[in-house]
């Protein structure tokens, strides 16, 4: 019971914090994931009694509950994306996925086999979980509310990635299960099997199931109301009922979930664009975002105080540090190398590929469906890899986005919700 009430401490001056912070700390070089992850080193590295995070331990609990977060915020990601969907328009983001992720696993897994010493099943599954961004820890490089406009190229881009390579990874991470030696099948028909169901047919019906259900929720949030009175105080939760919906029928389908909860957001963000539930929708799925953001970087600090890091080896740290500093950078700029974007804006977004809870999900969904021999290994570098993320991104994303609103002549963040604040006053 004492560590109950404990926990249940923790949790209070967490969501506190993560209540104020992101405001607190929007003027400063600093953002708040930092806080949370040094907060759970403190709180585990005390003598509490608490029992280990790591999520080795705890592969299933790890899953479940890294799922659930993404799931929610490629919702929220979704509805506060104004641009509409065209081949044309999201030409940046569709590069970034289907090039440049497919790239970067492609160069990762040779590196990591041939010079980090890991087996080719271990290789594809660690560039599968570090290759796809991440839109729950991206926040401060991503496009704001739902109406507010002004997305420019680089948060457009990026905003825009993160929501569609969260489900366009995971062919790459069935890949991996596939490789891993197994009786049953020869490699060739394994190999047979992924290509048309795990690429072909599981990325055809995410996309398929959610526009569908895109268009169903379009219809039962803003056509059925007008003929049935309805609550509009209950809108807040619809964002949970979408995420809910479509992820959990798509994998009923055998689809991808993830990439379902986005195209069902962006489908429904498209229906009635100037509607107050819009935002609505997007407050309730940034809240709930947060509230599991904090206890996923609490635990993520414990698990690093507890030894989450210890199997790291000096070549493992390499990888981390090649994938975030020299692959996706140089990657980013080559992909992008023929658009419109300018060559400033062309380097804010290929050096911002930011890693996170993503990672966490496809490594722990990969450990809970077959055995890998050096996951303790994997786990250290994607524990690496991301806290490094965390840090340097974090760090840096605020002074560099105000510097590239300058440039181009555009409020930075501060000023644009100060002027905002000034005008609701009047």
């Amino acid at each position: 019971m004492s560590h109950y009430n404990l926990i249940l401490v923790i949790l209070g001056v967490a969501i506190l914090g993560v209540a104020w912070l992101p405001s607190l700390l929007r003027k400063f070089p600093l953002s708040y994931p930092i806080l949370f992850v040094g907060l759970g080193m403190l709180v585990f590295g005390l003598p509490l009694g608490l029992p280990n995070p790591n999520p080795v331990e705890h592969s299933t609990f790890t899953m479940h509950l890294t799922e659930i977060c993404a799931t929610v915020a490629l919702t929220g990601t979704g509805l506060k994306i104004d641009r509409k969907f065209s081949l044309w328009r999201w030409r940046a983001p569709l590069q970034l996925v289907l090039v440049l992720m497919v790239i970067t696993i492609a160069i990762f897994t040779v590196v990591a086999w041939r010079l980090g010493g890991l087996v080719p099943a271990s290789a594809v599954l660690l560039a599968a979980t570090l290759a796809p961004t991440d839109p729950v820890l991206a926040g401060d490089v991503q496009v704001g509310k739902p109406g507010e406009g002004g997305e420019d190229n680089v948060r457009f881009s990026l905003t825009g990635e993160a929501g569609l390579n969260d489900g366009l990874a995971f062919p790459f991470v069935h890949l991996a299960l596939v490789l891993l030696p197994v009786a049953a099948l020869p490699l060739s028909d394994r190999l047979l099997h992924w290509a048309w169901m795990d690429v072909l047919y599981r990325t055809g019906m995410g996309v398929l199931a959610g526009w569908l259900a895109g268009k169903v929720l379009s219809f039962l949030i803003f056509d059925l109301p007008h003929r049935v009175q309805i609550n509009p105080d209950a809108y807040g939760f619809v964002a949970l009922a979408v995420t809910l919906t479509a992820y959990g029928l798509t994998e009923l389908l055998h689809g991808y979930g993830f990439l379902a909860v986005f195209v069902a957001a962006v489908t429904l963000r498209t229906h009635e664009r100037s509607h107050e539930y819009h935002t609505e929708m997007h407050e309730f799925t940034d809240q709930l975002e947060r509230l599991l953001i904090v206890v996923i970087l609490i635990l993520f600090g414990g698990a690093i105080i507890r030894g989450l890091l210890a199997p790291l080896t000096w070549t493992g740290a390499a990888l981390g540090l090649f994938l975030l500093l020299l692959l996706r950078p140089l990657g980013g700029i080559l992909t992008l190398g023929r658009s419109r974007v300018s060559w400033p804006e062309r380097l804010v977004i290929s050096f911002f590929g930011i890693r996170g809870i993503g990672s966490f999900f496809y490594l722990a969904f990969a450990m809970h469906e077959a055995h890998f021999a050096d996951g303790k290994e994997l786990w250290a570098i994607t524990g690496f890899t991301v806290l490094t993320s965390i840090v340097l991104h974090g760090v840096l994303a605020t002074p560099v986005m105000d510097w590239l609103d300058r440039r181009h002549g555009r409020l930075t963040a501060v000023e644009l919700e100060e002027q905002m604040r000034q005008e609701a006053e009047k």
